[in-house]
């Protein structure tokens, strides 16, 4: 492996499992921007790791925004000139918080969050696959869940049968999907691509009840997006075991 030093790009990242994963890959020697919407909380974010010793930086990235995405790929191309680690780690969660309101989720809610969590990652992914190609093994972790899983829903016993939220599981459906489609184009390449479940987090998001601390919950994305030359690509994992789709 080549000693250049690895550069990586995590969308969310000022903070919850994003800010989580970009410190646990700079802890690893790996210039980490973080990408945020507000460019302030992203500088904040960075400051906090450059107290550690990590080579930190904020990029002003709104998934919502397609005109970040080109500055974002330009800033990367004129300062690194390629893209080792991708790690799409933006996506909200919308749905009523009691579940199971399948009937009544509204086409506003199913479409925002489809624009966040499914179309945004894959047109991020397109602008920036370019600068991935020039790396000597590009890594791609989609940041999944648990609730992604189709075989689990409809498994009656299964940690989330009775957990329904049609707008957010479905996205992530999807999003694995793209992981698996993208996979099989690359898959003569040395660029991995791989859906994240990063379980049960003690997050916003995760909310009351969430099972694991922050640092467990970037660990399945930081292993994803160091695999090794022969590692998995087009696989959905929780802590380095297979996920059911």
């Amino acid at each position: 492996m080549s000693s250049v030093k690895k550069v990586a790009l995590i969308t969310g990242a000022n903070r919850g499992i994003g800010l989580e994963t970009a410190r646990q890959l700079g802890r690893r020697g790996i210039t980490v921007l973080l990408g945020a919407r507000e460019l302030a909380k992203g500088e904040a974010a960075a400051a906090s790791l450059k107290k550690d010793g990590i080579d930190a930086r904020a990029v002003k990235l709104d998934v919502a925004a397609p005109a970040d995405y080109i500055a974002a790929a330009k800033l990367i191309e004129k300062d690194f000139g390629r893209l080792d680690i991708l790690v799409n780690n933006a996506g909200i969660l919308i749905d009523a918080r009691t579940g199971n309101e399948t009937s009544t989720t509204s086409a506003e809610v199913l479409r925002k969050t489809f624009d966040t969590n499914f179309f945004a990652v894959v047109a991020l992914t397109q602008t920036l696959l370019p600068l991935i190609r020039k790396s000597e093994a590009g890594r791609i972790v989609n940041l999944s869940s648990i609730l992604a899983s189709n075989t689990l829903h409809a498994t009656k016993g299964s940690p989330i049968y009775d957990a329904k939220h049609l707008a957010y599981d479905a996205s992530k459906t999807a999003l694995n999907s793209f992981t698996i489609h993208l996979a099989h184009e690359l898959r003569d390449t040395k660029i991995k691509v791989n859906s994240a479940d990063p379980g049960w987090v003690k997050t916003d998001m995760g909310g009351e009840g969430a099972q694991l601390e922050i640092e467990e919950g970037g660990k399945t994305s930081v292993e994803l997006a160091t695999l090794p030359d022969d590692g998995p690509t087009g696989g959905y994992f929780h802590l380095g075991k297979p996920q059911p789709w």
